[in-house]
This record gives structure tokens, C-alpha cells and sequence, in this order.
């Protein structure tokens, strides 16, 4: 924005648990800003920022949002912010990485009657990843029940005592605040002078510790100037030595302004340090430099199109601007831009370092894609998300909707990196994946309302596979004569367990299966192991040997050779002793401590092994192997259990033979459908 350098840009991110009040925060920052001409509220549908169907339905935040204005600091200065509101319900932690991956610093929102909560834990997490700079604010200090000290100390025993400094505190009847950094030391009230100074002596030490000419004139009792202090403190918080907590109220408006202050203050700017690109190359970020941004989030609109959120990291972009993107090796030509705040777009004829912009209607750019200058290619490593936890099957209601209902997911699943579509070729069911139930219903909510098309969703099939536990030998000779020429093929083979990659080995001596149709056996086999005889699942983990074999020189054809070997494989397969194997997930399950043991519980009903047990940040983590058939239904479970403070990870581990009772329900009911589609 013109008239506000680059040092003057504080871009930031709210992060916290659902419900810590960082939507309603930002409605009033939005206020102060000039941005909104009202407070909105997210009980009243009202908000600025949750304006969503979806999220006005649910009533919590679904997606990251950017939003923009001019702040006047009490010492007169302009700083703009630049703001992402993100959510704090766990089925929506892919909007928090994405954040997270584009913002200078964090503001971590705190209740003060909840405290820290797994949605806190999370934030601070992905801070802690990043070596993000934040600050905490411990928020709802109107509510009858609120305790600044009480939640003050649980930050401080999580996470740091001399770390986390408080700069913002409530008076003790609660009707303002006082601003450690900038309230005179004769306008502190006199009962909390003596918790000021203690205050400020620290933050003078953790000032002076960031410079070694700072740190010498601390020792030798010289007083820092203004500036130093300034300077001292915001490096320390760059360098995460010291995470500032502040106090407010949305509510009543108390320390909102003073929190503003300190941000302005305290958080870094897009030029205080270089970041790196894929290579791990320091950039420089100064406004002079070449343009280079960041796709970070990618929508579409229904009024303006696609629209693709860059976060701009060096130089500045104009419209009618040719750039590359260097992901693709492709040019693009940026027509127009738009900040976007809420509902409300406003064109934007130039933007910084720091910025986040919309641009419409890009032919061929998208979510982790580099824009920069043709003249200075450059590429920035792409967001990287987690792997979704819980998935449905899904189909259309209505047949005849197939084309319409594969659109509609796959352009879901490009406005939300966390969500997944894949075609299970075993099962034969289109699989949505996500971060938990919440998650998916809103997604198929989504597109109910967008796209016009009903999609029903079931628990999806596993997809199982078949080995064998022993060597066994096969022979099939494929003669059919009936009239004109016939077919004739003949194999012999051997099969053994074995996980090489080299699967196939070819033991023919004296030309009794001539070498040309050699490939059309390796073909036949290949069939053959696509459908095991137990549940019609791919076979695995066997190293076939084809020993012998005959032929007719008229008769013998490709075809004929690989029916014979396809079912001198399953002779085989069916004496080699097969048995089921079912894919296992390592879970990461984090828990509050009071239900360490429900949990392990539940962990064990579902087969599962437990790993190991431990600590992190003041949660219980368990890890453990489950079955994947166990864990479709864990999201919503642990939901239940914990009360929403629970949360889990997982991924594909290996796969592991089935328990001879489990197999035998898994093997009847696949021959009872087998049946079924026969009949």
C-alpha cells in the first residue's frame, strides 16, 4: 500500500483453539482498522470474517481468510496489517499450515477460562516448526469466570516462565489495561507498580541479550535508549526468545488497542530477515528487489472465477504485469488484483513484500506455484500438508451424475489441499479423503450448494491383499480346437514367498516354450496375480518361476500361452498356502492425560498395538499400529470421547496378515457378494 514501506508491514496470523474467540478478536482489530464500519458477530451471522455458508452454518471457521488495513500506533506511526484469520477445529489443519507457511508471526488466542486446549497445543506447534514468531493473547477476560493469572501461569509452566512475558495486563478491577511498553511509570496504578518493573527489568535483560554492545552496557548499569530497548525486544521476539503475551476482551474492547500497539511494536516485518527458496537460497526481501510471491491458497469464486491468494515475499507487482511461473515454466499475465477482506474486494494498483493479494482468472497457476519476474526466475519450496486421517466412499445419488459428481470433488479437492480424491481400482469406489467427518460433510456440504449434485457417502471397503505362506507348483495346458486353427499353450511353474522386485525368472531350457512367447506368460502371470482366490484381491510377495512348458507350431498364440500361465498360477497360488493381508496405519494419537486410559482402551478393542506412550506439551501421546478397517470410524470416536480435545495422525505403515477369525468373515463375505452379482 502506497505511503507505508516494507518495514512498516506486520503480517500475521490468529491461531487457537475453536472457540478461543479469535473470530470475534479480529471483527473488532477489523473495526479499529477502518476495515469494517461495524463490529461483526459470529453468534449474529454477522462476522466479517466467518461470512461462508458453510461457516455461518457451523458456526466456527472453516477456511484461512486474509484481511488488510492501516493501523496508527499510539506513538503515531502507520503500520499495516496484514491479518489471516484461521481455524482452530482440527479437521480444518490444513488451512492452518497453509497460514502458517505464509505469515511472519502468530498471534496464539488463549481463553481465559478454557486455557490451553489441543486446538492451542496444535498452533503452537506449527509455530514451533516454523520457528515462527508470535505472541499469546489471553482473550475473554469479560466473562464471569475469566482468570488472567490462572491462564498466565499455564502459559508459563507449558511453555516458558522467562520466555513468555506478559506486556499487557488487566487492573485488578478489570476496566483496562495497562500497556508494559508504553503507560508511563506514574500512570501504573500503584498495587501493580511493583509487578510492572519486575516486568520491565526482564524485558531490559532480554533486550540486552541480543547484542553483545547492548549486553555489555546492561552489565555496566547503563540505561538503554528507547530505541535499543525497541530494537532488542523485537529481535527477541524474531528469534523466539521471547513471546509477549497481551490481554483483552473482544467483548468489551479492553487491551485490543494496546495489543495493536505491541504487534506494531514487537512483530517483525517481511525485511527483517531473508527467506529462502526450494534450493535454500537466501532472498532478500526489499522492495527495490525482483517481484516473487507465492500461491498459497486457491478458490473459486462464484462471481469473479478462480481466484489464487499469493503471498508477495520480495519486490512489488502491478497489474498488467507479465510474469513467470516458474513451477511450470509458464508466462502468465496478471489483468488485475484485489485485496480481499471478508466479502469485500478493493482493487489494488500495487503490492509489497508482505502483502497478500487475490488474482483472478490466471490461466495456469495454482496452489504451491511460484509467480516471479522473467527476468529473475525463482521457486519457493511448496506447502506441504498433512495426510488425511478419515475418508468416504462416495457416489452419486442420482445415476447419470458420474461426470458432474467427478468435477465437482476434483475441483473441491483443488480449493483444499487437505482433501483427497483417489479411484480405488480393487474396491472400485471413489475414496474422499480428508481430516475427519467434520471435514468431509462440510466438503460434500460444499458441493451440494455449489455444484447442484446429491452425493451419498458409505464407510469404504478395504483394500485388502493376498500372499502365499509357501512354495507351490502349477500346470495348465490350454488346447482348443473348433475348426480352422485352434489354441494350444502349456506352462509349468513354481512359485515361492519372496519381496524382491525381480518377481519373474525364466527356467525354459531346450526351447519347450519358445522365447517369443515368454512375454505373453509374464503377461498371463501378471493377470493371474490381479485376483487372488481367496477375496479377488492383488497378489503380493511372489517370485514365479516358469520351468516347462509345450507347444504347437501351428496352434500356439500369444493369447493361448497367457491363459495357460494365468491359471497355472492360480493351481499354484491355491497350493501355496494363501492367505489375507489387510493394511496397517501408525497412529499418532494426542489426548488430554485424564483419558490416557479410555483411549489405550479403545486402541486395543480395535487390534491395535501400542508402541510407546509419552509427553508433548502437557498432552499424552500414544502411538500404535492399527488396522485400517479398525480406524474409519476413530475420528468420530475420539471426538466423543475426549469432548473435541483429542486429536490423531496416521499413515500407511505396511501390510500385515489378517487373524485367521477375522480373515475367515472377511473371505465369506466377499464370495457371498461374489454370489450375489452372479445371481
Amino acid at each position: 500500500m502506497k505511503g507505508i514501506p516494507i518495514a512498516g508491514v506486520r503480517n500475521f496470523a490468529l491461531m487457537g483453539h475453536t472457540g478461543s474467540g479469535k473470530t470475534s478478536l479480529l471483527d473488532v482489530m477489523l473495526n479499529i482498522l477502518g476495515t469494517a464500519d461495524r463490529i461483526g458477530s459470529v453468534d449474529d451471522k454477522t462476522s466479517m470474517a466467518d461470512w461462508t455458508p458453510e461457516e455461518q452454518e457451523h458456526g466456527i471457521s472453516i477456511w484461512a481468510k486474509p484481511f488488510d488495513g492501516v493501523y496508527t500506533a499510539a506513538s503515531g506511526k502507520q503500520r499495516r496489517f496484514v491479518m489471516l484469520d484461521t481455524p482452530g477445529y482440527a479437521d480444518f489443519i490444513g488451512q492452518l499450515t497453509a497460514a502458517a507457511s505464509v505469515t511472519d508471526a502468530a498471534l496464539i488466542v488463549v481463553d481465559a477460562v478454557s486455557g490451553i486446549q489441543v486446538g492451542t497445543n496444535r498452533a503452537w506447534r506449527v509455530c514451533e516448526n516454523r520457528n515462527l514468531p508470535r505472541g499469546i493473547i489471553i482473550s475473554g477476560l469479560d466473562k464471569p469466570d475469566a482468570d488472567f493469572n490462572k491462564a498466565l501461569s499455564a502459559v508459563k509452566a507449558r511453555w516458558g516462565d522467562s520466555r513468555c512475558v506478559p506486556v499487557v495486563l488487566p487492573t485488578s478491577d478489570g476496566n483496562s489495561e495497562v500497556d508494559i511498553l508504553n503507560t508511563p511509570k506514574e500512570a501504573v496504578p500503584a498495587d501493580m507498580a511493583e509487578t510492572v518493573k519486575a516486568i520491565r527489568d526482564h524485558l531490559i535483560e532480554l533486550a540486552a541479550e541480543t547484542d553483545d554492545t547492548l549486553m555489555e552496557k546492561y552489565f555496566d548499569g547503563v540505561e538503554l535508549t528507547a530505541d535499543e530497548f525497541s530494537d532488542g525486544l523485537r529481535k527477541s521476539v524474531h528469534e523466539a526468545h521471547l513471546i509477549p503475551v497481551f490481554a483483552a476482551s473482544a467483548k468489551t474492547h479492553i487491551g485490543v488497542k494496546e495489543t495493536m500497539d505491541s504487534i506494531s511494536r514487537l512483530f517483525p516485518s517481511p525485511e527483517d530477515y531473508p527467506v529462502t527458496c526450494a534450493d535454500g537460497h537466501e532472498v532478500t526481501t526489499g522492495e527495490s528487489e525482483p517481484f516473487a510471491g507465492l500461491v498459497w491458497r486457491s478458490v473459486n469464486d462464484a462471481f469473479t472465477g478462480q481466484l489464487a491468494f499469493m503471498r508477495i515475499y520480495r519486490g512489488s507487482l502491478k497489474p498488467n504485469t507479465e510474469v513467470l511461473n516458474s513451477v511450470k515454466g509458464e508466462k502468465e499475465r496478471i489483468g488485475s488484483m484485489f485485496f480481499v477482506n471478508g466479502k469485500k474486494q478493493t482493487d489494488c494498483q500495487e503490492a509489497k513484500a508482505g502483502d497478500i493479494v487475490a488474482l483472478p482468472k490466471l490461466k495456469n497457476t495454482f496452489l504451491n506455484d511460484t509467480l516471479c519476474s522473467p527476468a529473475d526466475p525463482i521457486t519457493f519450496k511448496a506447502i506441504e500438508f498433512p495426510n488425511p486421517v478419515t475418508a468416504y466412499a462416495v457416489e452419486p445419488k442420482t445415476k447419470g451424475d458420474e461426470d458432474k459428481i467427478g468435477t465437482a470433488l476434483h475441483r473441491a479437492a483443488d480449493e483444499d489441499p487437505s482433501i483427497r480424491i483417489e479411484r480405488n481400482n480393487e474396491t472400485h469406489e471413489t475414496i474422499l479423503w480428508g481430516m475427519g467427518d467434520m471435514h468431509l460433510d462440510v466438503t460434500l456440504e460444499r458441493i451440494r450448494h455449489r455444484s447442484k449434485v446429491e452425493i451419498t457417502h458409505h464407510t469404504p471397503k478395504v483394500a485388502y491383499k493376498e500372499t502365499i505362506t509357501a512354495s507351490g507348483e502349477g500346470h495348465h495346458k490350454h488346447k482348443k480346437q473348433s475348426g480352422g486353427r485352434g489354441q494350444y499353450g502349456e506352462c509349468y511353474v513354481r512359485i515361492f514367498p519372496s519381496s524382491d522386485e525381480e518377481w519373474f525368472s525364466n527356467k525354459i531350457v531346450g526351447g519347450a516354450i519358445p522365447g517369443n512367447f515368454i512375454p505373453a506368460c509374464q503377461k498371463g502371470f501378471i493377470e493371474g496375480m490381479a485376483k487372488g482366490p481367496l477375496v479377488g484381491a492383488e497378489v503380493i510377495n511372489v517370485k514365479v518361476e516358469l520351468y516347462d512348458g509345450s507347444y504347437h507350431e501351428v496352434d500356439s498364440s500369444e493369447v493361448a500361452f497367457k491363459i495357460a500361465a494365468a491359471r497355472a498360477l492360480h493351481e499354484a497360488i491355491e497350493k501355496a498356502k494363501p492367505v489375507l493381508l489387510e493394511p496397517v496405519m501408525t497412529m499418532k494419537v494426542t489426548v488430554p492425560d485424564e483419558y490416557l486410559g479410555d483411549i489405550t482402551g479403545i486402541l486395543n478393542t480395535k487390534r491395535g498395538r501400542i508402541l510407546g506412550m509419552g509427553t508433548e506439551e502437557g498432552m499424552q501421546v500414544i502411538t500404535a499400529e492399527v488396522p485400517q478397517a479398525e480406524t474409519f470410524r476413530f475420528c468420530s470416536e475420539l471426538r466423543s470421547i475426549t469432548g473435541g480435545r483429542g486429536s490423531f495422525e496416521m499413515e500407511f505403515a505396511r501390510y500385515e496378515q489378517v487373524a485367521s477369525n477375522i480373515a475367515q468373515k472377511v473371505i465369506a463375505a466377499a464370495q457371498a457378494d461374489k454370489q450375489a452379482e452372479e445371481d
